[in-house]
């Protein structure tokens, strides 16, 4: 099987990784324009001498002829940010497939896992799909489920779940449309959802909000982009949470929404509404992840002022 690769960081070189061990020939690797650190996508394609590319766009005249040039069997794209013309993936002669990670047509968009957890989902998953003109629109190959346990976050999820069951997906996804076997079925419209990228409004704490809401809100930006409040007047963001729902009106009375409660070796708990929160980690001002204790949090202040 020869194989052009699209895609990006982690997973991108764990699926080049995957097909070159089983002996594939990858024909070339597309990355995305690095933006800060190396991507190890790109860094472990030149590494292996498999002509790699950083095209702005993928569907400018010199990202088509190099795919042209690497006379592909089929394109796969995996874990991919830029939109990607239709004449682009028609271009290998099996066409492309791509990875998505939710069980679609539920959560298009790039924040798709954390959106899962954030909306209390008990499961997801990842998609395999043909890629259309649309953001995660185009028909479906197939898809596969995983849990989501109450206790899980964006990394457990995605590293322990979707990662490695994605990688093999994809190995077997170019299986089947080589051997005439990757049916696609259209994605049914009237259950699909959309959900934009979570970034700072989205990630904030309402300590008035429901204990449940704050703690599914945390643990679905976990560790990225980080859920977070303020603690006086500097950014807090919060890891590694538990949930104390409260059972009596004993419990919380006379605490405030937001209020620390307590600081010490087992974490910060916090206050909110049905219950508290208690975060075992907290990375102040944009500094290093630490426990409360080491961050110096003082216990009584009300957070989110």
């Amino acid at each position: 099987m020869k194989v052009v690769l699209i895609g990006q960081q982690a997973f991108g070189k764990a699926v080049l990784d995957a097909f070159l061990a089983r002996g594939d020939t990858v024909a070339a690797v597309f990355c995305a324009p690095e933006k800060g650190r190396p991507d190890p996508l790109r860094l472990a394609g030149e590494a292996t001498g498999i002509p790699t590319h950083m095209f702005p766009k993928l569907g400018s005249p010199e990202a088509l002829d190099a795919l042209r040039a690497a006379d592909a069997d089929i394109g796969i794209m995996a874990y991919v940010t830029q939109f990607v013309s239709q004449e682009f993936c028609a271009v290998p002669t099996h066409g492309t497939v791509q990875f998505h990670p939710s069980l679609l047509p539920l959560h298009r968009g790039a924040s798709a896992m954390s959106w899962s957890i954030i909306l209390g989902r008990r499961e997801t998953g990842f998609t395999i799909f043909r890629p259309s003109d649309g953001l995660d629109e185009g028909p479906v190959i197939f898809t596969r489920t995983v849990e989501i346990t109450p206790t899980d976050t964006l990394g457990t999820v995605y590293f322990g779940k979707i990662f490695p069951q994605g990688v093999a997906g994809l190995l077997e996804a170019a299986d089947l449309v080589l051997a005439g076997k990757g049916e696609a079925t259209a994605q049914i419209e009237d259950t699909a959802t959309y959900e934009g990228i979570i970034g700072d409004a989205e990630s904030q704490i309402h300590w008035h909000g429901h204990v449940d809401q704050v703690f599914d809100l945390i643990r679905g930006c976990d560790p990225a982009p980080a859920a977070w409040t303020t603690y006086d007047g500097k950014r807090l963001d919060l890891f590694d949470a538990e949930k104390r729902p409260a059972r009596t009106f004993a419990e919380v009375k006379g605490k405030k929404m937001g209020q620390l409660i307590a600081v010490n070796a087992d974490g910060a708990l916090i206050q909110a509404q049905g219950g508290a929160i208690l975060a075992k980690r907290v990375r102040l001002d944009g500094g290093k992840k630490l426990s409360p204790a080491e961050a110096d949090l003082t216990p009584g202040t009300i957070l989110g002022r």
